[in-house]
């Protein structure tokens, strides 16, 4: 059985499934808008319902682990190919698969995408040295501050979520465990693997993962293209989800050949 549980619409063996990608800490939610999109237009989808810290650290600190762990999800829902579409640490599970496995992935878009920088900062920090649990009004200011550009794009019931995930020890496990396993993945190793067509789709003022980086070590590989969504910070399909979602459907259109 998968360590995560998954939702699937429209899941076939012959045509390509899109499939999303949980971000550390941030659950399948933040994938409602494309997948709702793709969904309606026909076309197969599966996302990843857990965030990542929240499955088994052994797991949770393995990139490659984790790439096992969504295409066992695959293989239950009875997906063939598969689009890997992922945001941050997710990021590099999609290029590893890429990279893994060049006849099912067909293509990847991802978003803020950690390891080129050094660790990102959700605010953690500043409880870890006074003791304080990972809620609370400053504790949700630092962290929206992190994550996005500007204003508040989770609900009420996305941050409690968030904050009581964060305030399990297992969980923080999880979580330095898959810090650590970005600072060892060979990023640039992998993205010169990867054939298949490569949108990156960041945020201007992506505070957690620069966008600089990444356009600097994709720049001249023919597979990589580079969006960039302007006054958008870390998780662009939540910030800006129309132009996200127009990206990624302009993508699968016209540079992968998966009609929308």
């Amino acid at each position: 059985m998968p360590a995560f549980t998954y939702t699937a619409r429209g899941v076939t063996s012959e045509s390509p499934t899109v499939v999303f990608v949980s971000a550390l800490f941030a659950g399948g939610w933040i994938w409602d808008h494309p997948l709702e999109h793709l969904a309606a237009r026909g076309l197969g989808v599966l996302a990843l319902d857990q965030p990542v810290c929240e499955v088994d650290s052994t797991i949770a600190g393995s990139i490659e682990k984790l790439g096992d762990e969504v295409i066992a999800c695959c293989d239950e829902a009875g997906a063939g190919r598969i689009v890997v579409c992922a945001n941050s640490l997710g990021g590099l599970v999609a290029l590893d698969l890429a990279m893994r496995h060049p006849d099912r992935v067909v293509a990847l878009a991802i978003s803020g995408a950690p390891g080129l920088t050094p660790d990102p900062d959700v605010g953690l920090g500043m409880d870890r040295r006074t003791g304080n649990t990972p809620r609370g009004p400053e504790f949700e200011e630092r962290m929206l501050a992190a994550l996005f550009h500007r204003g508040r794009h989770f609900t009420d019931e996305q941050l409690r979520e968030c904050g009581e995930l964060l305030a399990r020890p297992s969980s923080m496990v999880s979580m330095a465990r898959s810090l650590r396993a970005t600072r060892k993945y060979p990023i640039r190793d992998a993205l010169a693997a990867v054939t298949c067509p490569s949108r990156m789709i960041w945020g201007r003022h992506d505070r957690m993962t620069p966008v600089d980086s990444w356009s600097e070590a994709t720049a001249g590989l023919d597979h990589f293209q580079m969006e960039i969504i302007e006054d958008c910070g870390h998780i662009p399909m939540l910030e800006k989800a129309e132009q996200y979602t127009s990206s990624l459907t302009d993508f699968l259109d016209h540079e992968v050949g998966v009609r929308t």
